[in-house]
């Protein structure tokens, strides 16, 4: 057992002390198995939410309704949720209902994959009853039981089996994966936001060509916003090796490839600053084909999202990106945002004696590009002087 589960022990231990069961289950119990970096830890146990309440001085209840409240232990926090079985599924993503039971086998018989049903006991123990860690051996993503049933409860639960692959480079099960044929339009009923985010850990896997490639095998793609018809394009994103290290490159990727642009990636539901990012990356895109395009006025406008820029350009000429590069002639720029000008538009108002108007942002760019291009040094004074003399069309100055 290593560190992180050592430090939640006391969590288990005090459970156990009052009379109920508690073990370690989900995630962290899976990537432990897969010697992954572990996330969040989270604890099942028989002690219903009120009675873990009342065990522990510091708590908070965030989702009580469903059995969880989180403990705070020496500063960190566990999410511990008591077993439960649930009632029927509405909408193919939430059951209406849920029971609190006793039985660690019923809470664990509701996962959704195998490899995900597999609980620990303080010892180190493994408690398997679906074979989980079989499946784990065997790099295979299984439903707990029938994949119909389970796809029918939560259809996001397809696009979850999908990210997994991408992220670990695991097979689907036969089972599954003809399900996932089966019941995909059933992905119809899911938030958009919902979707968005499986299908963004999707494209950042380290196994994302895998995934692609049964995303469009089992037609799933074709109930993705925006995508029904880009079946080609989707196969030629997963036919790039390099793999996504942002969110933003991811998206962006994904969008230059498959030619998504603004009106369709807000169908996605994306927040606006990322869209924004996306749009920005995508404009560059059009302009740098090679590190030779990367020049003074292109470092300067797209200086911040060079890493992105950068990674996405290399994967689609199948170049090396040359980030560290560039970085350190961005950072050598005079100025690299128009804020760092040592004038600003009250600066001009007052030296010309003039209103504001057009005049004002064509001057202020004038100014910017010959600071960018060591015309003039970026001194507030001399800055003055060279908006007089440009404004004089003065060459002697």
């Amino acid at each position: 057992m290593n560190e992180q589960f050592r430090q939640a022990l006391s969590v288990i231990e005090t459970l156990k002390r009052h009379g109920h069961e508690a073990y370690f289950v989900g995630g962290a119990v899976r990537d432990y198995l897969l010697k992954r970096p572990i996330g969040d830890i989270d604890i099942a146990t028989s002690a219903h939410p009120q009675e873990v309440m009342a065990i522990f001085p510091k708590t908070v209840p965030v989702g009580i309704a469903h059995g969880t409240v989180m403990v705070i232990e020496s500063g960190v926090s566990y999410e511990v949720t008591t077993f439960r079985k649930e009632g029927r599924y509405e909408d193919y993503r939430r059951p209406k209902n849920v029971t609190f039971v006793r039985s660690l086998y019923e809470d664990l018989q509701r996962r959704d994959f195998t490899m995900n049903a597999i609980a620990m006991n303080e010892h180190g123990e493994m408690i398997d009853p679906f074979g989980g860690i079989e499946a784990l051996k065997q790099r295979i993503i299984e439903t707990v039981g029938n994949a119909a049933e389970r796809f029918n409860e939560d259809a996001l639960r397809m696009m979850r089996a999908l990210r997994f692959v991408s992220q670990l480079g695991f097979s689907l099960s036969t089972g599954t994966k003809q399900a996932i044929v089966q019941y995909g339009h059933l992905l119809q009923h899911i938030a958009v936001e919902r979707i968005a985010v499986e299908f963004e850990k999707l494209l950042l896997g380290p196994f994302m060509s895998k995934a692609i490639e049964l995303l469009i095998e089992t037609n799933l793609f074709a109930y993705l916003p925006e995508l029904a018809t880009k079946k080609e394009q989707l196969a030629q994103l997963g036919a790039y090796a390099l793999v996504p290290v942002h969110r933003i490159e991811a998206w962006a990727r994904l969008a230059y490839v498959v030619q998504l642009d603004y009106q369709e990636l807000k169908k996605w539901k994306l927040p606006n600053h990322l869209i924004r990012d996306v749009t920005i990356c995508l404009q560059a895109l059009k302009h740098i084909h090679s590190i030779d395009d990367w020049t003074i006025d292109a470092l300067y406008e797209y200086g911040r999202y060079i890493p992105y820029i950068e990674h996405i350009r290399a994967a689609l000429h199948g170049d090396e990106p040359h980030v560290q590069q560039l970085l350190k002639r961005w950072e050598t720029l005079p100025i690299r945002d128009r804020k760092e000008l040592a004038i600003n538009g009250h600066d001009l108002l007052a030296l010309f004696e003039r209103k504001a108007g057009p005049w004002l942002a064509e001057m202020i760019q004038k100014i910017e590009r010959a600071v960018l291009h060591r015309e003039v040094e970026n001194e507030k004074e001399k800055l003055k002087e060279w908006a007089v003399c440009n404004q004089r069309r003065e060459n002697n100055c």
